[in-house]
């Protein structure tokens, strides 16, 4: 059997539950696909068929690239329909090129993704700066080409991690929700059900991405311990307040046990840390409702990231335009200064010093409200 028949028959098909079908009905308000602009000859793959056929009454404009489309990217007035551009816009590309570099903190490798953009619209996020202005999901249709991709990287690695690491400490983990969200792209194709039943057949490596959205039709993936996923928190006050069409803080924290129980190793991405005053507060109740929540079988496999907001000049001066509410909280330049990031973006993020003392009260916090909960990394 073939590597691609061996995913076909690990994809077992069953009737949506009552839950399901509730959160489905949710989810047509994330995403109501109105208009897909398409590169030539996503008609072609099998993947492409299918999300065309999802969508039959949506308007279809061919462009050349899914980097640029006129009117879409690099379009200042997107500003003034910033979150109906991400629920109505779809995008279909076929993926060019499948570099995986290394990443060392939330996994080992960063895989070329399935998809960009996203359909939540949360104030902090740097993916808008990729493509410009309001970035709604771009999904690519070559699936079984970036499968390939993953698979031949895998395979070169040893079956086993020389040594343990604040990453796992057996498996080789590989990033495949970098520039979007999986869980909402799980509601446009099979393309995150592929990528978990590959993961399952590899031996020595797991998949991982962080989520903000609930979406419960990933229950019934099987993952069998071999996707990570990461809920992202924050107190609900601010995640209001940031987190723009996104599943509330409370409904996050609820799904962990459902989604340890159906097979996947959970993790908390705490994060982006906003600072604010009566933040102190705000985290002390967030961790309590975690330990309230969280049953014995979920903090027996939780661990924690930590991750302190960095912001853009760029995106400082969009979000004045779409969401200055949020703005005044992320924008606070007698906190901030200048920094270069990792793949050579001027950001700016809170002070050095400062930023150690406001991670070490928040892991105080944490130790005292979930002793059980080891912190993988922070920064």
């Amino acid at each position: 059997m073939s590597f691609h028949d061996q995913l076909a028959f690990a994809l077992p098909e069953a009737p949506p539950t009552p839950v399901q079908t509730a959160a489905r009905e949710a989810a047509r308000q994330l995403l109501d696909v109105g208009l897909i602009y398409h590169e030539p000859g996503v008609e072609n793959y099998p993947r492409g068929r299918e999300i065309l056929e999802r969508f039959p009454h949506a308007e279809r404009r061919e462009v050349h690239s899914h980097w640029m489309i006129p009117g879409l990217h690099g379009n200042e007035g997107s500003t003034d329909s910033w979150v109906q551009i991400k629920r109505t816009v779809l995008v279909l590309g076929v993926r060019k090129s499948f570099p995986l570099r290394e990443n060392g903190r939330s996994s080992d490798f960063v895989a070329s993704g399935a998809a960009n953009g996203c359909s939540m619209a949360c104030a902090y996020c740097y993916v808008p700066r990729r493509k410009g202005f309001a970035n709604p999901i771009t999904t690519f249709v070559n699936i079984e080409a970036i499968q390939r991709a993953i698979a031949r990287h895998a395979a070169r690695l040893p079956r086993r991690r020389p040594e343990s690491s604040q990453v796992d400490p057996e498996l080789w983990v590989y990033e495949i929700g970098e520039n979007g969200d999986c869980s909402a792209d799980a509601l446009l194709s099979d393309n995150v059900r592929d990528l978990v039943a590959m993961f399952r057949l590899l031996p020595n490596a797991k998949a991982t991405f962080a989520t903000k959205f609930v979406n419960r039709d990933l229950l019934a993936y099987d993952p069998q311990r071999k996707t990570r996923l990461r809920f992202s928190l924050m107190p609900p006050r601010m995640s209001r307040l940031v987190d723009v069409r996104t599943s509330p803080i409370e409904e996050r924290i609820a799904a962990v046990n459902d989604f340890v129980a159906a097979g996947y190793e959970v993790h908390l991405n705490f994060s982006p840390v906003i600072l604010y005053e009566g933040w102190h507060a705000d985290y002390e109740a967030l961790c309590e409702q975690v330990d309230d929540t969280l049953d014995d079988a979920a903090k027996a496999q939780v661990a924690a990231e930590i991750i302190m907001l960095t912001h853009n000049e760029g995106l400082h001066e969009v979000n004045l335009r779409w969401h200055p509410q949020a703005e005044a909280h992320l924008w606070r330049p007698e906190w901030q200064e200048a920094k270069i990031s990792n793949t050579g973006g001027e950001n700016v993020r809170y002070r050095h010093g400062f930023k150690g003392r406001l991670l070490a009260e928040l892991r105080a916090i944490m130790a005292r409200r979930m002793p059980y909960c080891r912190v993988r990394y922070a920064f």
